[in-house]
């Protein structure tokens, strides 16, 4: 705060003037000299005037803010005075178009702290990285070392059959006359046929639906026939798993099984297993019209579709390249899809499975895999197609999937199915104390097999109902990568061979690649896989309203309601700041003049005793009397007040002792 100070006490009139602090704007001294004349008012000069000064009042500052701000209306505020009618109505105008201003402000600010997503779609054309391609046989393995307990089920299976529904398997049980009471010893959990009543109540909430590969549909309970029973480890829950279907009812029974045999092999069984020759199942493999080689795949087995082999995926050398379109530069295979050691219980279908996918992912045969017909020449065109998300705030996904609450046990590229089955594993070790078979297991932990885990079929059929009910939360873990990559398939198909064509090829067959079966036809089918064109959609994600479209609606809303710009803005901040400072120094004056004022206290009340009344002030003392008047004798005491506080300036008034003989602002002497 700057202070500036009129004449000192050699000044006009020998009259000293108060130093000027913290004046408001309008706030003049009046000064009167000791003598009757009174001297002229003095006018503060430019070098009187303060640094910063405030208006006086709310309404000096409302009315100088209305005359001179940019904002449009404003002034109609205080030029209509005379006009009460024309002040309400503009008053009430001006109101509610700034409500409006702020309504839109409030949805313009709600849909951008909703962070949306524009999709951008970008259409690319270059050479193009050919995906990886498995294939299986659809027929699952016997191994040597689990070769007699396969039989053994069969058997019981064969005798299930014959109990159930007196079908004779293949005139098998002619060479094995044992009975079936001898033959369900071997195994728990016997296939059997329900009594009319349903199951108690209990039990009947607790069956659940069919296993993860066979999604049967819901149907009544009183047509629930066929099923078999599950109980926990003290056998004080049990509960039928049951089915409509008395094949699915067969199937699910002998997979059931199947699996808890197939985990009994150690280990290292897949590389030493005796699989088929890639030229047994693969008679012809050319990708660009050059052959293929072994470099070119590679090989693992699948519980329920036998051997697969994988092309073009990440251990390959020298990825394969697609840099034309057509059915030329693609990838073509001849098939070989008769069944050799066949197990019809546990596969009902013949031909190959088929599966596109990218070369650092996993194939899922279940969930992304296509079928081929024997006989048949299918001729699939792909599509690429990526996705971009943002990710963060625009949505929920992950980058790699190292913010995921879920251990990556395929040790591949992280996919939403990658986490999804590790998710289920882990709930599956956790709470079973085993690995299910399908699965990948984490280090030193079994698979299940009722020899070892005697109630793990009870636990898992219960935790699969609870894991497709999201109890478990996977689906909610596992959340979507922001980087996917795709291929759009399109198939075609048609007979293969012809008629015309098939008596040299299915010759050509037989030279080369010892290819004998009777029903020729039903043993051999073609695939070709290629690009249909090498242009590629790409659809990205972009914010739909980023910081300056925020900025530009704002000044769009402003404009439009008040037609005013930025610095319209800043007016109304100074306002807003000038009403907070008036309000702090109002505050503050009634403060000193209630706790700081000379009258209060006991110095200032000896201050007023002591000074004598001829020299107070005349407002100060309701009974003067002249000296003639006053009659001899003591002096009686007279009835002293403490001066109003001085509201026309921040500072003290000055003592009557100091300021003797002269005039002051707030302290006026009385006449005699």
């Amino acid at each position: 705060m700057l202070h500036t100070q009129g004449p000192g006490p050699g000044g006009p009139g020998g009259v000293p003037t108060l130093p000027t602090q913290g004046l408001m704007k309008g706030d003049k001294h009046e000064e009167q000299e000791l003598g009757s004349e009174p001297t002229a008012s003095q006018q503060p000069t430019e070098e009187e005037e303060a640094l910063i000064e405030f208006h006086r009042s709310y309404r000096e500052l409302f009315e100088f803010f209305c005359n001179h701000t940019t904002i449009h209306g404003a002034i109609r505020l205080v030029c209509s005075q005379h006009n009460r009618m024309k002040t309400a109505f503009w008053a009430v105008l001006w109101l509610c178009t700034f409500g409006m201003m702020y309504w839109q402000f409030g949805l313009l600010f709600g849909e951008y702290f909703s962070y949306p997503v524009s999709l951008n779609i970008n259409l690319n054309s270059d050479k193009l990285v050919f995906p990886a391609v498995t294939i299986c046989t659809l027929n699952p393995y016997r191994y040597a070392k689990i070769k007699e307990e396969l039989e053994e089920l069969d058997r019981i299976t064969e005798q299930t059959l014959y109990d159930l529904y007196k079908y004779n398997f293949s005139n098998t049980l002619v060479a094995h006359p044992r009975g079936r009471r001898d033959l369900g010893e071997t195994l728990p959990h016997p296939l059997q046929r329900l009594p009319g009543p349903a199951p108690p109540h209990e039990a009947r909430r607790a069956r659940m639906a069919s296993s993860v590969r066979d999604n049967n549909p819901q149907v009544n309970r009183k047509d629930w026939k066929i099923g078999f029973q599950l109980c926990n480890q003290n056998k004080s829950d049990c509960f039928y798993q049951t089915y409509s279907s008395g094949v699915d009812a067969v199937r699910e029974w002998y997979r059931f099984h199947y699996i808890n045999i197939l985990s009994r092999l150690p280990v290292d069984a897949s590389v030493s297993l005796e699989k088929d020759q890639l030229d047994n199942f693969i008679f012809a493999c050319r990708f660009n019209q050059v052959s293929c080689n072994q470099a070119n795949y590679s090989h693992f087995h699948h519980p329920m579709y036998g051997n697969c082999y994988t092309f073009n995926d990440k251990n390959n050398s020298n990825l394969w390249m697609s840099s034309m379109p057509g059915i030329n530069n693609g990838l073509s295979l001849t098939l070989r899809t008769e069944q050799n050691d066949f197990i019809p219980l546990l596969s009902t279908v013949t031909g190959a499975r088929v599966m596109v996918h990218g070369q650092d992912e996993p194939a899922f045969m279940d969930d992304g895999g296509f079928n081929l017909r024997p006989g048949v020449e299918t001729s699939v065109s792909m599509r690429k197609e990526t996705l971009d998300r943002l990710g963060g705030t625009y949505g929920d996904c992950t980058k790699n999937g190292s913010d995921i609450p879920v251990q990556n046990l395929y040790g591949s590229k992280y996919t939403q199915q990658v986490c999804i089955y590790s998710c289920f594993q882990e709930n599956m070790i956790k709470e079973c104390g085993c690995a299910y078979l399908f699965y990948p297991p984490l280090p030193g932990v079994d698979f299940c097999d009722y020899r070892k885990h005697n109630s793990w079929g009870y636990c898992y059929y219960k935790l699969q109902d609870a894991f497709a009910s999201n109890r478990l939360g996977c689906f909610t873990k596992c959340r979507k990568p922001c980087s996917v990559t795709s291929y759009q398939l399109s198939a075609g198909y048609s007979r293969w061979p012809s008629v015309t064509s098939q008596d040299w090829v299915f010759q050509m067959l037989s030279l080369q690649n010892n290819y004998t079966i009777n029903n020729k036809r039903n043993g051999v089918a073609k695939l070709n896989i290629f690009f249909e064109e090498l242009n590629y959609k790409t659809n990205s994600e972009s914010p739909s309203v980023t910081m300056v479209t925020l900025l530009s609606n704002l000044g769009s809303q402003w404009s439009l309601w008040f037609g005013s710009s930025v610095l319209s803005v800043v007016e109304m901040a100074e306002l807003i700041f000038d009403l907070l400072v008036i309000t702090f120094l109002m505050l503050l004056r009634r403060i000193r003049s209630r706790y700081w004022s000379p009258g209060r206290g006991r110095r200032g009340a000896r201050e007023v005793a002591s000074t004598p009344a001829s020299s107070l002030p005349a407002r100060f003392c309701p009974n003067p009397a002249s000296p003639s008047s006053s009659p001899p004798g003591p002096a009686t005491s007279l009835a002293l007040t403490a001066p109003p506080p001085a509201y026309a300036t921040l500072g003290p008034c000055p003592s009557l002792a100091s300021s003797a003989g002269a005039s002051s602002s707030a302290c006026t002497p009385g006449e005699p």
